[in-house]
């Protein structure tokens, strides 16, 4: 029995000196010595180690037997698993070849000769497992290392011409996928600038004829006294209810115990033509002011004392107003195309109108020349605006707005040189006197 012992033993050293993979059971270059004892010393010398058996122990034979069946199933796996890296490293180095061409001929010669040739470069693996990762690692590398060279050099020396059949058409793909986005893009533009030149165009129309009747207007503007035929054929137009549109009569008053002030207006504006003028002095914003405010009629304020005024001018048509004052009794009346329409008496008696005022077209003043509210300005045309130091004769006035006479005012009277005009408000040549009586 101990015979055959050792002729297995003997099997198994054999066995593992010539397999080209390395045994799991022993270390790297372990060899099995064996030794023939006698019967007597077998237990002593050299006793085998237990091995747990289900339903009782095996015989030496069998269990020598299991060991090696064992150890060839282990070889058999290691040899299929080098096979199968050793077919993915041939098919790996075939591709690279084919993609260098003749360089990469003799660049895979070059591997060969750092890693092997052939079959037997495998076949030449060392026995270690760990020595054969290790090996693997750096073919693997190797390999890496070959195709990213082989990429720099495609995108740095190779031509178009030379590429590939397939990688020729997946450029010119990608070309033409570009070049149709890239026309979808620029149609997308064109459309957008299309429509936001339709949208501005009616916004470019409007203030193109803004400019111009701007430009217009300055050139008007340029002409200075040469539009009116005289200094006193201009009219101020105020066409907006605001509290920045108005004149500004550049001379003030002297101080005053009587006054008449006649004007020409047209008007209108509802309800309420506003305020035609007003004349405030420090202390007294309401010094001489003429004002028709919501549906309350028209009113004359002296020092800010009122008295109701019969007019009616908020016809949108011309018409000559004259308003007589004079501080003794405080006496009025109040004249509208000619006619004296109302009289009274006992408005702010006895008091002297203040001078070194500030006189206003258009505007009540809550504050000397300043503090417009625009519920109260004018909305309308004036002109003729005079004013005397006296009371004139109703024949004088009756002359004046039936056109027979001109006579200009001798404290304020009506020239161009004498108005200024703020805010958007505008002189125009006005209609001759004739033409505004025809408009009655």
């Amino acid at each position: 029995m101990l015979l055959v012992a050792a002729g297995l033993l003997l099997a198994v050293a054999a066995g593992g000196r010539g397999s080209p993979a390395p045994e799991p059971e022993s270390p790297p270059g372990s060899r099995f010595v064996c030794t023939s004892l006698p019967l007597d010393a077998a237990g002593a010398g050299c006793p085998l180690p237990p091995v747990p058996m289900q339903g009782g122990a095996l015989p030496p034979e069998e269990e020598l037997k299991a060991t090696v069946l064992q150890l060839r199933e282990t070889v058999l796996q290691q040899k299929e698993t080098i096979g199968s890296q050793r077919e993915a490293i041939r098919e790996l180095t075939g591709k690279l070849s084919r993609c260098e061409g003749a360089d990469g001929k003799s660049a895979t010669g070059a591997w060969k000769n750092e890693v092997g040739k052939g079959k037997d470069t495998m076949g030449d693996l060392p026995r270690d497992p760990a020595l054969v990762i290790e090996q693997l690692s750096r073919t693997m590398q190797t390999l890496k290392d070959r195709l990213e060279s082989l990429e720099h050099q495609l995108r740095a020396n190779v031509s178009y011409a030379a590429l590939p059949s397939d990688l020729r058409e997946m450029l010119q793909r990608r070309l033409g996928d570009l070049e149709r986005q890239l026309l979808s893009k620029v149609a997308e533009l064109e459309d957008e600038k299309s429509l936001l030149h339709n949208e501005t165009s009616a916004h470019r129309q409007k203030t193109e004829s803004a400019l111009n009747a701007l430009l217009e207007r300055v050139s008007e503007l340029e002409k200075g006294n040469s539009a009116f035929k005289s200094p006193d054929e201009f009219k101020v137009s105020l066409p907006l209810r605001t509290n920045y549109l108005y004149g500004k009569i550049k001379k003030t008053l002297p101080e005053l115990y009587a006054f008449t002030v006649c004007l020409w207006l047209r008007s209108s504006a509802s309800p309420g033509i506003g305020t035609p003028f007003s004349y405030a002095v420090p202390g007294q914003a309401n010094e001489i002011v003429l004002i028709e405010w919501g549906n309350n009629p028209i009113e004359l304020l002296i020092n800010d004392k009122v008295a109701q005024l019969p007019l009616f001018i908020s016809d949108g048509k011309w018409h000559h107003i004259c308003i007589t004052w004079t501080t003794r009794d405080g006496m009025w009346e109040a004249f509208q195309d000619g006619e004296k329409l109302g009289t009274g008496e006992n408005l702010a008696p006895w008091h002297p109108i203040k001078p070194g005022g500030v006189l206003i077209l258009g505007q009540e003043q809550d504050t000397v020349g300043g503090r417009f509210d625009a519920t109260q300005a004018f909305v309308g045309e004036m002109s003729q605006f005079n004013i005397w130091d006296r009371v004139l004769r109703a024949e004088d006035i009756m002359n004046i707005a039936n056109c027979s006479i001109n006579m200009p005012g001798n404290i304020i009277p009506w020239v161009d040189n004498n108005v200024d005009v703020f805010g958007g408000a505008t002189k125009w040549p006005v209609e001759t006197c004739e033409e505004r009586l025809l408009d009655l």
